[in-house]
């Protein structure tokens, strides 16, 4: 079976040589970088089933990288690992796309956990998913996470895809807020509620261009995606 490859940027040297050594010896490929500059030019002439990036790093920090490679690629999953554990830090890498963020020190167990939930979350897509799903004037191939519209397409994010297709399936429906976070980000606090309502944000950009849907809040209990076609 061919290695799962991981993109680490961190610029401490000692920990980002543990870090590396411990995913090897879990039988993962790892390329690692010391500053988000490196970062991104790896990231360009790669392919990763997973980024890992610290957040203050010289040249480039992690959320300036995180953001361009969403703009090279929206469904690249990553993970933040940072010093930075205040709550608008930890706002600010979710909003800025990652999948996860664990604030140093940090148990490597977890880490090794965390890695494999969202690498075997996103080779699942790919198994038991429709080839298709229509939603207004929308084509949406869930597989691939691809979001069409006359000739137009967007790539989802691994969320965006989740809770895209759990919209869709309660389409005009209540679609409960504890629903969508324990299913997708698997527990229902504060963050998780902030960082869903990022997600619900990009989608409702998504899907404007027709008016006949929409993403209503239904307050206090959660959402419901209206389609009207």
């Amino acid at each position: 079976m061919e290695k799962q490859h991981i993109l680490l940027v961190e610029d401490d040297v000692n920990f980002g040589n543990l870090l590396r050594d411990t995913l090897l010896f879990n039988d993962f490929d790892v390329t690692l970088e010391r500053d988000g500059v490196q970062g991104l030019r790896a990231f360009k002439q790669g392919s990763y089933d997973l980024c890992i990036f610290d957040i203050m790093m010289p040249k480039k920090d992690g959320l300036t990288l995180a953001t361009e490679v969403k703009e090279i690629d929206n469904g690249q999953p990553l993970i933040f690992l940072t010093a930075k554990g205040q709550k608008e830090d930890i706002i600010a890498g979710y909003s800025a796309g990652a999948d996860d963020y664990l604030v140093k020190p940090f148990d490597t167990d977890v880490l090794l956990y965390k890695i494999q939930a969202i690498i075997g979350r996103k080779a699942a897509e790919t198994e038991d998913e429709p080839d298709e799903l229509i939603l207004g004037n929308f084509k949406f191939f869930p597989k691939i996470r691809q979001l069409e519209q006359g000739g137009e397409s967007t790539r989802l994010s691994p969320k965006e895809s989740d809770l895209l297709k759990l919209m869709i399936a309660h389409r005009n429906q209540l679609l409960p807020r504890s629903k969508a976070l324990l299913k997708i980000w698997k527990e229902d606090n504060y963050f998780t509620g902030r960082s869903m309502d990022v997600y619900v944000a990009k989608l409702r950009k998504y899907l404007k261009s027709d008016e006949r849907l929409r993403i209503e809040n239904v307050h206090g209990e959660g959402f419901r995606l209206v389609d009207e076609s």
